[in-house]
């Protein structure tokens, strides 16, 4: 079972937007054709598959099916878009971002723990 959770509608990235001031979010922005999006994914579940720093809501949109989605979260955070990317939220604001082959297991732990 998947330890994220998949934003498909603007209304989930807003509600989660919204409450990122009491929990952050981890969004792994990911393209369902892209080899390098999908070894991004399998280092982000490696990640979540260990021990993962239980104080953030980890979340995943494909940037396809997902555009809008996809291109709100760009516009709210002020982030170039990229993918594969991920996104550190706290308070509404862009913490942290990486993409490509910078999305590694160790990467994020060095990050996130």
């Amino acid at each position: 079972m998947a330890k994220w959770t998949e934003i498909t509608q603007l209304n989930e990235w807003e509600e989660a937007l919204e409450r990122s001031g009491e929990q952050p979010l981890v969004i792994l922005k990911h393209s369902t054709t892209c080899p390098v999006s999908s070894s991004a994914l399998e280092e982000f579940d490696t990640y979540l598959d260990g021990t993962p720093n239980e104080n953030y809501k980890y979340l995943m949109v494909k940037v396809i099916e997902s555009r809008p989605v996809s291109n709100k979260i760009a516009e709210d955070l002020q982030v170039k878009h990229a993918s594969p990317q991920i996104i550190l939220v706290k308070n509404k604001e862009q913490g942290w971002n990486t993409s490509h082959w910078s999305i590694t297991d160790k990467h994020i732990k060095a990050v996130l723990d």
